[in-house]
């Protein structure tokens, strides 16, 4: 796949096909790409029916997630998510980061979920798949409903993120802190803001993730680092940086993922490598083979999120030994469910001034 000229603020330069359509759109062979426009992001109605999602993997430390949205507009190139897209009919590539399914109702479903005498209290993952905290979040503030009701219901919540947004919910996180049930986990990838510009167009630069560290930590929400992905020859020299620097902001705990690229994930990825680093391209993707038996993507449990191998080893090794010496803990948060109690519906809060 080629995609061409890059497309300012956005990770991909293409839609590829979708592997479950027979259907494919072809360029000309004299198309000019200066022709092409950059995509307007455009949003959609997701009309699901529950919002939260189980899983039995044993490489996750949690069983029940929420998103509220599908689809990413931070555009980063590498995100295991991507392929999500093609089940909706999308493509992985631009479609993902400019296509934005809404569940407007997320909110009220998990109102119902968590209020529920099925629901049996436990770590409740949010952005697991794509960022709840993405742009169009500051207007909408799907992701603040919800934890509106997680806060009332005193449910643990941990939150991956990559924007500097989730400060704006302090003061929820803060309560829940109080009830031993938050922990925010900032992703870094890259301290260069110029290579987060190309591999994270959309997302909050690198200081403003340090600093939503460091707000988290002054207000006394658990705050720790993802290391993730760790890109082969591209940021993996970085990660003694990172950890320092997520330290000296006062992160409380660590975790680092290496790079997968399952499905079209991995032509897209091939095509930014050769729009942005064409003289190493073949050094990244070898390594990354060296790490996934061979191939650009390993699914199977126990080694997906580490790879395996010398260089897996290495990396290993490398972050165990920063992440002591930048004075980060071994363990991680401890969530406690011993505060939950069933949110009240919305005709009982009416009555909750009387």
């Amino acid at each position: 796949m080629s995609g061409g000229q890059s497309i300012h603020g956005r990770g991909a330069a293409a839609n590829p096909a979708n592997r479950f359509e027979p259907l494919r759109f072809e360029r000309d062979a004299d198309f000019d790409p200066a022709e092409d426009s950059a995509p307007a992001t455009q949003f959609f109605r997701d009309a699901t029916a529950s919002l939260i999602t189980y899983n039995d993997s044993p490489d996750i430390p949690f069983t029940a997630s929420l998103n509220p949205y599908r689809g990413c507009e931070h555009g980063c190139i590498y995100c295991y998510a991507r392929p999500t897209h093609e089940y909706l009919g999308f493509s992985a590539g631009l479609d993902f980061e400019s296509r934005i399914m809404v569940k407007d109702r997320a909110p009220e479903l998990l109102r119902d979920e968590l209020a529920s005498p099925r629901w049996k209290p436990q770590w409740l993952a949010v952005g697991t798949v794509t960022d709840a905290y993405q742009p169009v979040e500051r207007r909408l503030k799907l992701t603040r409903q919800c934890l509106e009701v997680i806060a009332q219901a005193r449910n643990p919540v941990g939150i991956v993120t990559k924007n500097h947004l989730v400060t704006r919910d302090t003061d929820l996180l803060v309560e829940l802190a109080r009830h031993d049930a938050a922990a925010v986990f900032v992703s870094i990838t890259t301290l260069d803001s110029e290579l987060a510009a190309k591999m994270e167009p959309r997302a909050s630069l690198p200081q403003h993730r340090l600093a939503a560290i460091r707000a988290m930590h002054a207000a006394g929400v658990p705050v720790g680092v993802m290391v993730a992905p760790v890109v082969p020859a591209v940021t993996d020299h970085e990660m003694a940086r990172i950890l320092e620097a997520a330290a000296e902001a006062g992160a409380q705990f660590a975790g680092y993922v290496m790079m997968r690229l399952p499905f079209g994930v991995a032509a897209l990825f091939e095509d930014w490598l050769a729009r942005h680093f064409p003289e190493r391209e073949e050094k990244v993707l070898n390594r990354i083979r060296e790490i996934r038996g061979g191939l650009l993507n390993d699914p199977r449990f126990g080694s997906r999120m580490s790879g395996e191998g010398i260089f897996a080893d290495q990396v290993k090794q490398m972050f165990h030994v920063a992440r002591r010496k930048a004075g980060i803990g071994e363990e991680g948060p401890r969530l406690s469910t011993a505060s939950f109690r069933a949110p009240p519906g919305p005709q009982l809060e009416l009555f909750a001034c009387c």
